[in-house]
C-alpha cells in the first residue's frame, strides 16, 4: 500500500486549496492512477484499520441491487445514514431509508428509454464467459438523467473488465477522491469485487487499476493524514472466499473473510456530507 500513502503525501505536498460543496475546504490535484496486484496480497490499508465488515456489507448491498439504507443496516453497516437523513433528500424519498436511484440501482437496474431494465452486472459477468476480448465489457453508475434522484451522485462512476492470460482485471473511475477516508474503502471494495467475478467466471484475479479525478484531503483531516503518514506498512493480508459459490448473487458476509490481517490502529476523522 506504499503507493497509496505516495499519492497521500503528494496532494498533501502539492495540491491546491479551494472550496467544494460541503463547505469544507480541501487541498486537491487533479488526475493521479495507482495498480494493484493481487498476487501482491489483498491491498487492504495497513497504516490506520479498515473497516473490512463494513466495506463487504456495502458491497453486497450495491450487488443486491438495494437503495434501501435499512437493509445496509441489517448487515452491520451505517456509512450511509447520514446521506438518508439528509435534509435536502427527505423530500425525495419514496420511503424513510431510501437513498434512491444510486450505485447498486444502476447497476443491476439502469433503465432504458422505453422503461426496460438492464442488469449492467449480469451483462458484464456475461460477457466475460463468452466474449472476454470484448472492449465493451463497462458497468456504469453515472446516469446523467437520474442524478437528481439519488441521494448522493456515484463517486465511483464505472468501472471496465478486461481478460488476459485466463486473468481478470478490473479498472474504476472515480471522479471524487476523498483520499484519507474514502480512499482505502474504495480500493478495497473493488479488489473485493474483482476478486468475486473472477471466481464465478473461473478466472484468476490479476490487477486492480484505479483512476483517480479530483483527489482531495480535506482541511480537518491534515493532522491525521500527517499521522499516518509516520506509520511503516506492514504485510498485506489474503482474502478468503468460500470456493463453492458460483453466482454473484449468492455471496453473503460470511463468505468473505480477510485472513492475517495486521494493522495499525485506528485514526478518526469526521466525514464531510
Amino acid at each position: 500500500m506504499k503507493q497509496y500513502l505516495d499519492a497521500l503525501k503528494h496532494v498533501l505536498e502539492n495540491g491546491t486549496d479551494k472550496q467544494n460543496r460541503t463547505g469544507t475546504g480541501a487541498r486537491a490535484v487533479f488526475g493521479m492512477q495507482m495498480r494493484f496486484n493481487m498476487n501482491d496480497g489483498f491491498p487492504a490499508v495497513t497504516t490506520k484499520k479498515l473497516a473490512f465488515n463494513s466495506m463487504k456489507a456495502e458491497l453486497l448491498w450495491f450487488i443486491k441491487g438495494s437503495s434501501d439504507v435499512k437493509e445496509l443496516q441489517k448487515l452491520g453497516c451505517h456509512i450511509w445514514d447520514a446521506n438518508a437523513e439528509a435534509d435536502y433528500w427527505k423530500p425525495k424519498a419514496r420511503f424513510s431509508g431510501d437513498l434512491g436511484r444510486i450505485y447498486g440501482v444502476q447497476w443491476r437496474k439502469w433503465k432504458n428509454p422505453d422503461g426496460k431494465e438492464v442488469d449492467q452486472l449480469t451483462e458484464a459477468i456475461k460477457k466475460i464467459k463468452e466474449e472476454p476480448f470484448s472492449r465493451r465489457i463497462i458497468v456504469n453508475a453515472w446516469n446523467p438523467g437520474e442524478l437528481e434522484q439519488m441521494a448522493l451522485p456515484p463517486c465511483h462512476t464505472f468501472f471496465q473488465f478486461f481478460v488476459a492470460d485466463n486473468k481478470l482485471s478490473l479498472q474504476m473511475y472515480q471522479r471524487s477522491c476523498d483520499m484519507f477516508l474514502g480512499i482505502p474503502f474504495n480500493i478495497a471494495s473493488y479488489s473485493l469485487l474483482l476478486h468475486m467475478i473472477a471466481q464465478v467466471t473461473d478466472l484468476e484475479p490479476h490487477e486492480f487499476v484505479h483512476t483517480l479525478g479530483d483527489c482531495h484531503i480535506y482541511l480537518n483531516h491534515f493532522n491525521q493524514v500527517k499521522d499516518q503518514l509516520k506509520r511503516e506498512p506492514l504485510p498485506l493480508p489474503q482474502l478468503k472466499l468460500n470456493p463453492n459459490i458460483k453466482n454473484i448473487d449468492d455471496f453473503k458476509m460470511e463468505d468473505i473473510e480477510l485472513v492475517n490481517y495486521e494493522h495499525h490502529p485506528a485514526i478518526k476523522a469526521p466525514m464531510a456530507i
